[in-house]
C-alpha cells in the first residue's frame, strides 16, 4: 500500500489520493493530487469522487486525534479503517444540501492503527465549486490549530460581515421610515437615500449568509437563483444609492441606467435558472462578467465626477469605495469562475465592508446635516411664533381696548336710551304741561316724580342679579309703594320666592324693570284704582307674574298709546310679547316669553 501523506513530526498531510471518479456513468481510477477542484478538472457535470488515503503509524496513538479538511464539497462521508466519521448530504442526490463550511473531524480512541486507510466519498454538483482540498490528521489540538484560521476566514468573518450589514440595513430602514425629507416640489415624503443604502445592506446580508447556509430551506438550485439575484439587489440599489447622493437623480442618462439595471435583474434570472437548474454554470458566469463591467464603467464615471473641482467627500468617499468593491469583485470573478481554485473564498464579502461603512458614514452624515436644518429651521419658526404671540397680544390689547369702549358705548346708549323713554319722556311731559297751561300744579309734580322714580330705578337696574325676578319686584316696591299710598292706591303683596331665570341677563332685567314701571305708573295715572295687587308664582315653564288692579280700564286701541308701545318695543327687544285685554272694572296685560321663561299679567 502507498503512503499518500507527508508527515510533519506527529501531523499527516494528505496531498495525493487514489481516486475512483464516476462521471455520466463512466468510472474510471487513477492517483490524484490534493487538492482537487472538480469543476476544473469536469467541467458543466456531475459526479461521484472516491479517495482514498492510506497511511501506516510506528504505532497507535493513545491521545485524540482529529481530521481539519478546509474543502469537502458537495455531499460528502468520511470512513477511517470502515469506521464512519462523518457524513454530510445525500449522495444520492446532490442537489439538497452543499457543504461549504471547513471541517474538524474528531477521530475516535482506538481507530487508528499501525496500518490505516481514510476513505472519503464526495458527490459533486454542476458548477457548484465541489472537489476535495487537502487532509490533514494531527493530535486535536494541532487538527484545532490548523482548522482555526479557515474558521476564521470561512465562518467567523462572514458573520461578522452579515451582522455589520444587518445593523447598518437596520439603521437605514429606521431613518427612512422616521425622518420626514421636503422634495423639491414641496411635497413631504421620506428620503429614499435611507431606503436604498438599507435594501442593499440587506440583499447583502442574504448573499453573505448564502456562504454560510448548507442546508437552505428551498430546493438548492432554486435557492441559489435567489443568491445570485441578491448580489444583482446589492448591486443595483447601491447604485441607486450612489445616484441620489451625488446628486444625479434628474439626468437623463441615469434614467437609461435605471432601465439597464432592471435588464440586468431579467438576465440574471435567466442566467441563474439556466445555471442552477439545468445546469449550464457558463450562463452565469457571463451574467456575472456583464454585472462587473457595467459597474465598473460606472464606478470609472463616479471617479471623474469626484475629481471635479467641488465634489463633496461623501461624492469622494463613494467613488473610492465603489471602485475598490468593483476591481475586487472582478478579481473574485476570475478566482471562482473563470479559473476556479480550491481556496473558493470571496474577498468580496469583506470588501463590501468598506461601502457598508461608508454608507453609514454618508447617512450619519446626512441625518446630522438635516436635523441641524430642522433645529434652524425650528429657531426660525419659534422666532416668528413668538413675533406673531407678540403681534397677537398687542392685537388682543386693542381688540380688548376696543371692546371695552364699545360697551361703555353701549352702556352709555342704554343709559341716554332709558332716561330719554323714561326721565326724558317724563320731563318733556313736564314741560308740555306746564307750556299749556292747562294741567294743575299736582299733575306737573306728579309727572315730575314719575320721573325721578324712573331715574332712581335706572340706577337701581345696574345692580340687579341676573335672573332674580324677586329682588326686581322687591326693588320696585320700595321705590313706588309711598307714591301709590300718596294716590290713594293699596298695595297687596303675593310674592313667592322663586329661582332664578337662566333666560334674563342684565339687559333683560333692566328691560322688565322698566315695562313693569311703565304698567305701575300707568295704574296711577290713568287707571282710577283703589287697589293694586302683585302676584309672583313658580310655574313648571318658569315664573309669572301678575298686577291686578279694580280701575276704569281704558281703550282697547292701546296700542296706539305712546307709553304702551314703548312696552312693546322692549318685550319684542328682549324675546318677550305683549297682549293686553281690557274692560271697566278689569284690565290684562300679559308679558310672555317665547322659550316659556317668563309671564306676566295686569289685570
Amino acid at each position: 500500500m502507498a503512503l499518500t501523506a507527508q508527515a510533519q513530526g506527529p501531523t499527516l498531510i494528505f496531498k495525493t489520493a487514489q481516486a475512483v471518479i464516476t462521471v455520466q456513468g463512466q468510472t474510471k481510477q487513477h492517483q490524484v493530487s490534493l487538492p482537487y477542484l472538480w469543476d476544473r478538472e469536469h467541467p458543466a457535470q456531475s459526479g461521484l469522487m472516491v479517495f482514498e488515503l492510506p497511511f501506516s503509524l510506528t504505532s497507535p496513538p493513545v491521545e485524540p486525534y482529529g481530521l481539519t479538511i478546509p474543502k469537502i464539497s458537495n455531499g460528502y462521508s468520511v470512513h477511517l479503517n470502515g469506521v464512519l466519521l462523518d457524513r454530510f448530504g445525500d449522495l444520492t442526490r446532490h442537489d439538497r444540501s452543499d457543504a461549504k463550511l471547513p471541517r474538524l473531524i474528531a477521530v475516535p480512541p482506538g481507530a487508528l492503527q499501525s496500518t490505516n486507510v481514510l476513505r472519503l466519498m464526495v458527490g459533486v454538483d454542476v458548477g457548484r465549486q465541489g472537489g476535495l482540498s487537502t487532509v490533514t490528521l494531527a493530535p486535536m489540538e494541532l487538527a484545532r490549530a490548523a482548522y482555526t484560521p479557515f474558521w476564521r476566514w470561512r465562518v467567523l468573518g462572514p458573520q461578522m460581515v452579515a451582522i455589520f450589514s444587518a445593523l447598518v440595513g437596520l439603521i437605514g430602514l429606521l431613518l427612512w421610515m422616521t425622518q420626514p425629507a421636503v422634495r423639491a416640489d414641496g411635497t413631504v415624503g421620506r428620503d429614499a437615500v435611507y431606503l436604498y443604502g438599507s435594501l442593499a445592506e440587506f440583499c447583502w446580508v442574504f448573499r453573505v449568509a448564502d456562504s454560510l447556509l448548507e442546508s437552505p430551506p428551498l430546493p438548492l438550485p432554486w435557492w441559489s437563483v435567489l443568491s445570485a439575484l441578491s448580489l444583482w439587489g446589492w448591486s443595483s440599489l447601491t447604485v441607486l444609492f450612489c445616484i441620489d447622493v451625488v446628486g444625479w437623480g434628474q439626468s437623463r442618462r441615469l434614467a437609461g441606467m435605471r432601465r439597464w439595471l432592471g435588464v440586468l435583474g431579467l438576465l440574471g434570472l435567466a442566467a441563474a435558472v439556466a445555471a442552477r437548474v439545468y445546469g449550464w454554470p457558463p450562463a452565469l458566469t457571463v451574467w456575472y462578467g456583464l454585472l462587473g463591467l457595467t459597474f465598473l464603467l460606472f464606478s470609472l464615471a463616479l471617479v471623474w465626477q469626484a475629481l471635479q473641482r467641488g465634489a463633496g467627500i461623501n461624492s469622494r468617499l463613494l467613488a473610492f469605495a465603489i471602485l475598490v468593491n468593483v476591481l475586487i469583485g472582478l478579481i473574485d470573478l476570475y478566482q471562482l469562475r473563470v479559473s476556479p481554485s480550491m481556496d473558493g473564498r470571496s474577498s468580496l464579502y469583506y470588501s463590501s465592508v468598506l461601502f457598508g461603512l461608508v454608507a453609514a458614514l454618508i447617512v450619519l452624515r446626512r441625518f446630522s446635516s438635516v436635523s441641524r436644518q430642522a433645529q434652524h429651521l425650528m429657531g426660525n419658526l419659534n422666532s416668528l411664533v413668538r413675533q406673531k404671540e407678540q403681534a397677537l397680544s398687542i392685537s388682543y390689547e386693542r381688540l380688548e381696548h376696543v371692546a371695552r369702549e364699545q360697551a361703555r358705548s353701549g352702556e352709555r346708549s342704554r343709559i341716554l336710551r332709558d332716561m330719554h323713554d323714561g326721565v326724558g319722556s317724563h320731563i318733556s311731559t313736564a314741560m308740555r304741561q306746564l307750556q299749556s297751561g292747562r294741567a294743575s300744579g299736582d299733575e306737573v309734580l306728579q309727572t315730575l316724580r314719575d320721573s325721578l322714580d324712573q331715574l332712581k330705578l335706572s340706577i337701581d337696574a345696574m345692580h340687579l342679579p341676573p335672573g332674580d325676578v324677586t329682588a326686581l319686584l322687591a326693588n320696585l316696591r320700595y321705590r313706588l309703594e309711598p307714591r301709590l299710598k300718596a294716590c290713594g292706591i293699596k298695595l297687596e303683596w303675593a310674592v313667592d320666592a322663586v329661582e332664578p331665570l337662566a333666560g334674563l341677563d342684565a339687559g333683560a332685567m333692566r328691560q322688565l324693570q322698566f315695562m313693569l314701571f311703565e304698567a305701575i305708573s300707568n295704574v296711577m295715572q290713568h287707571a282710577q284704582a283703589s287697589q293694586l295687587r302683585i302676584e309672583v308664582r313658580q310655574t313648571e315653564q318658569g315664573v309669572r307674574i301678575g298686577l291686578v288692579d279694580n280701575g276704569a280700564g281704558f281703550d282697547s286701541d292701546w296700542a296706539s298709546r305712546r307709553a304702551l308701545k314703548v312696552i312693546q318695543a322692549r318685550a319684542k327687544a328682549t324675546g318677550l310679547q305683549c297682549t293686553m285685554l281690557t274692560q271697566p272694572g278689569r284690565t290684562a296685560f300679559e308679558i310672555t316669553s317665547g322659550r316659556a321663561v317668563l309671564a306676566a299679567s295686569i289685570v
